[in-house]
């Protein structure tokens, strides 16, 4: 594993004419993805590459970890120059949002593409079949998306066999999160919030001291505002009312919950944090 660390292109492949790249989200799709490139295009000079913001989940780690020893691929860690809390400051302490993902672009996007630099690149997307979204689309002409998954009509279900026939399982965040991100990614719902606090209390209070180290007064939550309020972290119950169990239980992990009858799936449990 090399690490390294972006400013501007590294001209690590300068002698290279075309380039394959892979980039490995800590998720299932990707992971599949490296899975299914291996074994279909096994004379294919795939670069697999992981952008890491900093901030990402402990299961994430360990996941990349579990992908590199089963597939026995070298995986280069990129990372930007700045950490988040310098660009936290740059952005005057405006968190990042949905409308504002300055997070993604300066922490991901941005160490990517000087990655890949002004070489022309294949880039290898993990959209499924069964998706509707386009995902990251580089605005360099010489970078190339290619679509495996939607090309051959890959699907979830075909994702999770490709994950359980290799051996390699599901990263164990989905017992309790539906995504791969950084710990205080703001898409997260309330459940998945309050999984953090008992899961990672450590990078709960974290992403609590984001929203209260204000000096000049001012407010910014991870989770907006509801009827004009903002909406803090540290107000969030500890435990889910009873009568919302069966909800509370149907959320965690929604896309996968139909599979869960008829595949024994490697790494997840779904009762994880109602234990």
């Amino acid at each position: 594993m090399r690490v390294i660390q972006m400013t501007t292109n590294p001209n690590l492949n300068k002698d290279r004419k075309e380039r394959h790249i892979l980039a490995l989200s800590g998720g299932k799709d990707s992971a599949a993805l490296a899975v299914y490139m291996r074994d279909k295009y096994p004379d294919l000079d795939i670069e697999y590459v992981f952008t890491d913001s900093g901030c990402e989940l402990p299961e994430t780690y360990e996941y990349l970890d579990r992908i590199r020893a089963v597939l026995n691929i070298d995986i280069t860690i990129l990372k930007s120059e700045r950490n988040f809390d310098y660009w936290l400051k740059y952005y005057k302490g405006v968190l990042p949002s949905p409308k504002n993902r300055w997070c993604t672009r300066q922490l991901k996007l941005k160490p990517f593409e000087a990655y890949i630099g002004d070489d022309l690149t294949y880039s290898y997307v993990a959209l499924r079949a069964d998706e509707n979204r386009k995902g990251y689309l580089s605005k360099k002409r010489h970078v190339i998306p290619r679509y495996p998954f939607v090309e051959d009509g890959i699907t979830l279900q075909d994702v999770i066999n490709i994950l359980q026939n290799c051996g390699l399982g599901l990263p164990a965040y989905y017992g309790w999160r539906k995504r791969s991100g950084c710990y205080f990614c703001f898409y997260q719902s309330d459940d998945e919030w309050r999984a953090l606090k008992k899961y990672h209390p450590e990078e709960f209070e974290k992403a609590c001291q984001y929203e209260e180290n204000h000096s000049d007064g001012r407010i910014y939550t991870w989770r907006g505002k509801k009827g004009g309020k903002p909406l803090f972290l540290r107000d969030i119950d500890d435990f889910v009312p009873s009568g919302e169990k069966q909800r509370y239980e149907e959320s965690i992990n929604k896309k996968l919950s139909s599979l869960l009858k008829d595949i024994k799936l490697i790494g997840i449990n779904t009762n994880y944090v109602l234990s």
